[in-house]
């Protein structure tokens, strides 16, 4: 399947603000909307003057969302037609499909710096779902599911560096982790409130459904 593999700062430019590609590196000043400002992507300086379409705002929320979760537009349309099957706000059902997500699970455990890096070990079949060997970053998790890394895969040096900096997490309270068994759980769907994405679902709804 196709990926974006060019430089995540690029897109983080873009959109004009931190998306937190890049683990530990977003932190730092080394991360490109420190250094730059926030000044937009390559060709956002001529755009700057127009005010931007009411279709245009839509792009960007739904982009965005993109962009956090690394998901492409097939895979995107695919949640969001999931989502208006299981009733509720439909933005609201978008957000907790992405949330569950075994990269983005594994990503809140603290597996992985970053969601890509999370990803992945999951394609690389060092994860362990419901005890049984899973590589497919996209299968969303549902309440009860269990996600681990699997014992001979502890040893890697980017898997203990993640967890060393996953001690300070504040991790969402839908989910709990066990440290010393690299294991995490979904204990519930998570509600709008304890999903921090700085998303605007609505416009993303709005732009689906013109």
């Amino acid at each position: 399947m196709a990926r974006y593999t060019g430089p995540v700062c690029r897109l983080c430019r873009r959109e004009g603000e931190k998306l937190f590609l890049k683990g530990d590196r977003c932190h730092t000043p080394k991360c490109a909307i420190e250094r730059r400002g926030d000044r937009g992507g390559p060709g956002a300086r001529s755009f700057s003057r127009r005010r931007p379409t009411e279709y245009a705002i839509q792009l960007r929320e739904k982009q965005k969302a993109r962009r956090i979760y690394g998901v492409l537009e097939r895979q995107f349309r695919r949640h969001y037609r999931d989502a208006g099957k299981l009733g509720g706000p439909r933005g609201e059902r978008l957000l907790q499909q992405l949330e569950l997500r075994a990269d983005n699970v594994a990503f809140r455990m603290g597996l992985g710096l970053s969601r890509a890096h999370a990803r992945q070990l999951i394609q690389h079949g060092h994860v362990e779902l419901n005890n049984r060997k899973h590589d497919i970053p996209s299968a969303v998790l549902s309440v009860g599911d269990t996600i681990r890394l699997r014992a001979k895969s502890r040893n890697i040096d980017a898997v203990k560096n993640a967890m060393d900096r996953a001690e300070a997490l504040i991790r969402p309270p839908w989910l709990t982790v066990d440290v010393e068994a690299f294991e995490g759980r979904v204990n519930a769907i998570p509600a709008r409130d304890q999903i921090d994405a700085t998303l605007n679902e609505q416009l993303i709804v709005e732009f689906y459904s013109r």
